[in-house]
């Protein structure tokens, strides 16, 4: 894959693969979101400073986010169920150290062209 941009990697994948990643990505980048989230949430109730307004949105921050999280692993569950069925297998895709190696890969101008060389 040395020297494809990122549009001729994307082509060389099958359809359903595709489809793994995306749903895969999309879950992890919502699932921390969701942490992201309610840790702003409770840096926001602690500065509130008794303030009811801001204490009040603080909560409400905490308890979306909290909401959106059980919503992910909710989308965990059904996606890997129904993905089963499908004939999509969306687990195996959910690997934080290779999702890190691709955007690394993607973001250091290379366009994605493959695994970082040992210098």
């Amino acid at each position: 894959m040395a020297g494809k941009t990122i549009v001729e990697a994307a082509q060389s994948y099958e359809v359903l693969e595709i489809v793994n990643r995306g749903f895969a990505y999309a879950i992890i980048i919502a699932g921390f979101l969701s942490v992201i989230f309610i840790f702003v949430g409770g840096i926001s109730f602690i500065l509130s400073g008794g303030a009811e307004e801001k204490i009040k949105q603080a909560v409400s921050t905490i308890r979306y986010a909290i909401i959106g999280l059980i919503v992910t692993v909710l989308a965990v569950v059904i996606v890997g169920t129904v993905g089963k069925a499908m004939g999509l297998d969306i687990i195996k895709y959910i690997n934080f150290g290779d999702i890190i190696d691709t955007i690394t890969n993607v973001t250091s101008g290379t366009g994605g062209s493959g695994a970082p060389t040992l210098d």
